[in-house]
């Protein structure tokens, strides 16, 4: 296996569209690497790479790690950072491995649908900007061509004031998600509601944001009604984590909870 350490993006740009595998924090291909699920032939470890450590406003580099996000990061991303692994995962594993790995059950993922964030994405032909719902088109499959990385999120300018996150799993810490969900809420009442883990990729509750978002002080009622509709608009699977019922009902559960968080 050779492995190339660039210090500049153009020359991590230039060595991935030779067909080198990018290694960012290496907490999800080393795995497969040591599990021997994959052998690449070429990696272009980006660790070097001083672009894609920038944090300026509401761009985020893509190499920026989950530690420094849990302690300066927006208040749902930074909860949902914590929930990351171990610390020493979050010392190594960044955002921009998490989004380009695209597993339904990836934790940053409900933070920017919920923002309508987007990812920007660059070869050596250029860069674009995705909005998050092209960046994932299926279980762990994206947008991204061949030659092109992740370097950095692009959060909105303004962001809610009210914004909370949390995740259910088989236990309390370093655990994949049976359920993640954030949600947020404006001054004027505007809702939005993102969940992990209960469709192919992070989805938005369409139906349930807009029956909320009309309620200035939602009832008991109005809360029963919209918890009925989040479990409604999921689409989960029964797999070794958990079942499909378990996960329409927490999916439901999570996001009242969420939801009566941010209206205290």
């Amino acid at each position: 296996m050779d492995i190339h350490h660039p210090g500049t993006l153009h020359d991590a740009l230039r060595t991935r569209a030779e067909g080198a595998v990018p290694l960012a924090g290496g907490t999800d291909l080393m795995v497969e690497v040591n599990f021997g699920q994959t052998r690449p032939e070429t990696v272009v470890a980006l660790r070097r790479v001083a672009e894609l450590q920038n944090w300026e406003g509401p761009r985020i580099g893509a190499g920026v790690t989950w530690r420094r996000i849990e302690r300066e990061g927006p208040k749902a991303l930074a909860e949902a950072a914590r929930t990351v692994g171990s610390p020493q995962i979050r010392n190594a594993a960044t955002i921009g491995g998490n989004l380009a790995t695209a597993s339904p059950a990836g934790d940053g993922h409900p933070f920017l649908a919920a923002t309508d964030s987007s990812i920007e994405v660059a070869s050596v032909r250029g860069s674009r900007l995705i909005r998050w719902d092209g960046f994932f088109t299926g279980v762990k499959k994206t947008a991204l061509e061949n030659d092109e990385l992740v370097v950095a999120v692009h959060l909105p300018d303004r962001l809610p004031p009210r914004q909370a996150f949390a995740k259910v799993g088989i236990r309390n810490a370093m655990v994949i998600a049976t359920v993640c969900c954030v949600v947020t809420r404006d001054d004027d009442g505007a809702t939005t509601v993102a969940l992990g883990s209960v469709a192919p990729t992070v989805i938005r509750t369409r139906r349930a944001e807009e029956m909320i978002s009309s309620e200035r002080d939602p009832s008991p009622a109005a809360l029963d009604r919209f918890q009925r509709l989040v479990e409604e608009e999921v689409s989960p699977i029964t797999d070794h984590r958990s079942t499909e019922r378990y996960r329409r009902h927490a999916a439901g559960v999570l996001a009242r909870r969420l939801l009566e968080r941010c209206l205290r």
